[in-house]
């Protein structure tokens, strides 16, 4: 013990040289906005790179799981390719749709980390401005809707996910389009609960919930999951579902974001009625 005082009093110099250069770069990075910004961001590229690092060895681990479901998943879009063409005698395949308009592209990147047992829960992704991605953007799995885009670098972006306390998702009842904003009170992340479905609705246990139009960022009909129970609470009108999540957001490694070309279309046109009626 007396060794170590007797260093810190022989090096005493360096240590109050570093006290106040800690100091020094904590008040600039507070009170000026560009510096802080920029120390932000380039903590976020070297956090976002340990993960990425650890995220490498967590998938190494469950790639038998991973090449299982690529494999459904391009079983799936073959049945979806055959089904645009229609058959003719002669075997050729004609397309039904010539005329249309891609509206929603997809973009794939991993989870390099994520959380579930916050309030305010996100994943990182490993891919950014790079790859075209911005705020607002859908983020799903093979399984199911799991957040949305919130923040973006050049080579990572961060996601909102479900278990979010801010993140609301207009949802709907697959068997007769009965909707609600999907949220997630806290306690458990395998579910969230679906608000204001009409009481007039005959809504079941294991009914099918997937997103709705009314989302604005979502396509209309990916899966979300299936109620598990409903309850009409006292003083309400309306019925409250709980929601089994049919993606595992505790497990969540491949992601697809989801870009929707006419957003800003929408957007704009929205927009510009609200401020008519405001007016």
């Amino acid at each position: 013990m007396k060794n170590l005082f007797a260093f810190l009093i022989r090096h005493n110099f360096i240590f109050a040289f570093l006290f106040f250069l800690v100091v020094c770069v904590w008040l600039m990075v507070q009170h000026n906005g560009y510096q802080g910004s920029r120390v932000l961001n380039s903590s976020n590229e070297v956090v976002a790179g340990v993960y990425q690092s650890a995220a490498n060895t967590k998938e190494y681990f469950s790639l038998r799981q991973e090449n299982e479901k690529l494999a459904n998943e391009n079983a799936i879009l073959r049945n979806l390719l055959r089904s645009n063409y229609a058959t003719i005698p002669l075997k050729v395949y004609i397309r039904k749709d010539t005329l249309y308009k891609q509206q929603y592209s997809y973009t794939s990147a991993k989870v390099v980390n994520s959380s579930v047992n916050k309030r305010r829960n996100f994943l990182t992704l490993n891919a950014g401005l790079d790859k075209g991605l911005r705020q607002d953007m859908a983020v799903m799995t093979s399984d199911g809707i799991v957040g949305i885009i919130s923040n973006v670098s050049e080579n990572f972006s961060s996601a909102m996910s479900l278990l979010h306390k801010d993140v609301r998702v207009n949802c709907q009842l697959k068997k007769d389009g009965s909707y609600g904003p999907l949220v997630w009170d806290g306690v458990d992340y395998r579910f969230c609960q679906l608000n204001d479905i009409p009481t007039h609705s005959k809504i079941t246990k294991g009914d099918t919930v997937v997103t709705s139009e009314l989302s604005g960022i979502f396509p209309e009909g990916l899966m979300v999951g299936t109620v598990e129970s409903y309850e009409r609470r006292p003083n309400e009108s309306f019925y409250t579902a709980q929601v089994r999540l049919s993606a595992d957001l505790k497990k969540a490694n491949h992601v697809y974001v989801i870009t929707n070309r006419f957003k800003n279309e929408r957007d704009s046109l929205e927009t510009a009625n609200q401020k008519q009626v405001d007016d």
